[in-house]
């Protein structure tokens, strides 16, 4: 780690050096390795809250070596490799860095986590993990990158045309902190549109098309989701959106994340879709802007009538979690939207 050799001994002391010295990104790397290295089978995990509520999960320490390994075998990561962890060690993506440099032996630099992380990396590295966010500010950046995983929200259309000719293999990734990280991955080097599904990963859809999981070395039990996909075979699919996000209006069912890619082209602050309660349609489109400025025009003939949204609204910022996803609720709560 960092350009030296540990056995857990070892460790063990750097956790208390990062706990006791470091900045708050190193207290929580030291905490989670001696939650690593203690004689307890679980470690306790802390979703983001980006779709609900924050919560706590126990989770196998077993599980957490498993999809180490799994990963490692898909993207050919072996002994020796570097990786670079640039995320908040007080979530799933972090912490599964380390547990993969742990399980495979890989290089680890930590670094601070910020929205540009790569803007001060002068070596390269063969596997690294961002968010979308970190992604969008590091385009000019990525030779530096040899493997690539992406997630924690939906990549847009604007940032993929934007990654069309990087040399960097880059996945996009689906999964949470109960799956341990990802449980399938999309090529966005190679254009692809659907989510494949890991070795050992089973997946179908329940009666509302809502994906279920079944991952025997990383979970004892079928998961069952509330996102809403097209299932394509017995393991790809393609992500549709939130079955509590879809909007019901006037009796027309309506992805927010879909009509949100549909109108990138013509909103460049940062916005999101949510809905309202309406006399006429039950539910009406609502536009939501990261803005202090009202847009002067908005042209949203191209969409279809029903999906036009039918009420604007500007908030100066979005509320978000550490990881630079929004907090879609949150955010409207505390603008007195909700």
């Amino acid at each position: 780690m960092d350009g030296v050799c540990y056995d857990a001994k070892g460790l063990s002391k750097l956790a208390d050096l990062l706990i006791r010295k470091g900045e708050a990104y190193q207290n929580a790397l030291g905490h989670f390795i001696h939650q690593w290295l203690n004689s307890d089978v679980e470690v306790t995990l802390q979703t983001s809250g980006s779709t609900g509520a924050p919560k706590t999960v126990a989770m196998a320490k077993q599980a957490m070596v498993n999809s180490a390994m799994a990963t490692g075998s898909y993207f050919g990561l072996q002994a020796g490799d570097s990786a670079l962890s640039c995320l908040p060690f007080e979530y799933i993506a972090a912490k599964m860095m380390f547990v993969r440099a742990y399980v495979l032996g890989l290089e680890l630099d930590c670094v601070k986590p910020s929205s540009n992380p790569l803007i001060t990396i002068t070596r390269a590295y063969d596997f690294c993990a961002l968010v979308p966010l970190q992604l969008e500010n590091s385009v000019e950046h990525l030779h530096r990158i040899k493997t690539l995983i992406v997630g924690g929200a939906p990549l847009s259309e604007g940032l993929k045309t934007k990654l069309k000719n990087a040399s960097t293999a880059i996945y996009e990734t689906f999964g949470m902190t109960e799956t341990v990280s990802h449980i399938a991955v999309k090529n966005i080097s190679k254009s692809a549109t659907v989510f494949e599904a890991l070795p050992s990963v089973s997946i179908g859809v329940d009666g509302r098309d809502c994906l279920w999981i079944e991952a025997p070395q990383l979970l004892s039990s079928q998961i069952q989701t509330n996102d809403v996909v097209n299932l394509i075979s017995k393991s790809t699919f393609e992500w549709v959106g939130r079955y509590d996000t879809i909007i019901n209006s006037g009796g027309i069912k309506i992805a927010p994340e879909q009509l949100e890619q549909q109108m990138e082209g013509f909103i460049k602050n940062r916005f999101f879709i949510t809905s309202q309660k309406d006399e006429v349609l039950g539910h009406a489109v609502v536009l939501v802007i990261e803005s202090s400025t009202p847009y002067k025009t908005l042209n949203f003939e191209t969409l279809d009538p029903h999906k036009r949204p039918k009420h604007i609204y500007y908030i100066d910022q979005f509320l978000e979690t550490v990881s630079g996803k929004i907090k879609r609720q949150a955010t409207l709560a505390s603008a007195k939207l909700e």
